[in-house]
């Protein structure tokens, strides 16, 4: 779910989403009371992809009717479960309940729009005791339609729930539908991406942001990169992140300056990349013009290569242009993303 679905923000957001591009239209709106749904209470929808999944791929029968101990949920996502943890829970269904989503994405007819909240209602359950028993929900058509298509589901890392910014939860979903596990990785235009995250920071704050996140590397599996064009655009560029899957010997020559120690930072097969490229590169990313162009720049479609025809599905539902692709793995984060 690349697209500006949720709040990126814990604050009370009541400022409605508008996003526009190419076919594909997008409008969410928030009622006072509640505010509008989080990028962190997203986290519920992913663990009810992750039931539905599991439950089709062990032949039993899904619903949209959902019934879980808040216990299940609140570990299942990496949250505590003390008194204030049962609480936000609750605020977090709240606000799902309550935020309406209108949109094109996945719509048979060009026009038409399909409205939803991103939970259609739920409710606290309780034995004939009158003690607590569990909470139930249903999920809308929508949502629910893009779980049971493969090619719209994406495996996660489990470290992206301990993402503690919402542009790096918002990134991270974005990077791994678009680089998948693409070679070369791709990339993308500072001003886009400050429109497709739906952020009501203005543009300077946001890729202030940005830069510091590429300071960081904080995204699981991927590394981040900034590249800056002769005219000044800023592109932020990504790849997925090399890793050592077999022991190697005390002193690992690799090809670099010197010698790289064995278990060092990001790969022991070459030296780690730097943030910040100076200069010209004798490679240019592909800019994932087949699925999904309207993120990309159409003017450079002539100087590209784009030799990686695969791609891959968004985190949940996608819509037209994001979601041309791919693969097929169910969204349940285990280790490494496996359910």
């Amino acid at each position: 779910m690349a697209y500006p679905f949720f709040s990126l923000s814990k604050t009370h957001r009541v400022a409605p989403i508008d996003f526009v591009a190419g076919g594909v239209s997008i409008r969410v709106e928030a009622v006072p009371d509640h505010g509008m749904a989080t990028i962190w209470d997203a986290d519920i929808l992913i663990w009810a992809a992750s039931q539905i999944v599991e439950a089709r791929d062990t032949g039993l029968r899904t619903s949209r009717l959902m019934v879980a101990t808040p216990y299940e949920i609140l570990r299942f996502i990496g949250r505590g479960t003390s008194l204030r943890d049962y609480q936000r829970l609750k605020a977090a269904l709240d606000r799902l309940q309550s935020t309406t989503v209108c949109t094109s994405i996945r719509q048979p007819a060009e026009g038409r729009r399909h409205r939803f909240s991103w939970i259609n209602e739920w409710k606290e359950r309780t034995d004939r005791g009158g003690r607590p028993d569990g909470v139930e929900l249903i999920v809308p058509d929508w949502f629910y339609q893009a779980v049971l298509d493969n090619a719209l589901v994406l495996t996660i890392d489990r470290a992206y729930f301990d993402l503690t910014g919402g542009l790096d939860r918002w990134l991270y979903r974005l990077v791994r539908k678009h680089g998948g596990r693409q070679r070369n990785g791709w990339r993308f235009d500072f001003h886009h991406l400050h429109l497709k995250s739906g952020a009501l920071s203005p543009f300077k704050r946001f890729a202030f942001e940005l830069r510091d996140i590429i300071r960081r590397q904080p995204l699981p599996g991927y590394t981040l990169s900034l590249e800056i064009e002769v005219g000044g655009r800023m592109l932020l560029a990504f790849e997925p992140a090399p890793a050592c899957g077999y022991p190697v010997n005390s002193v690992v020559p690799s090809g670099t300056r010197g010698h790289v120690p064995s278990g060092t930072g990001p790969s022991c097969h070459r030296e780690p990349k730097q943030a910040l490229t100076h200069g010209v590169k004798t490679e240019i990313r592909a800019p994932n013009l087949d699925s999904n162009s309207e993120s990309n720049f159409l003017e450079r479609a002539r100087d590209v290569q784009n030799s990686h025809q695969g791609t891959i599905g968004a985190l949940g539902p996608a819509g037209k242009g994001d979601e041309n692709a791919a693969p097929p793995e169910a969204l349940d984060p285990g280790s490494g993303g496996a359910r």
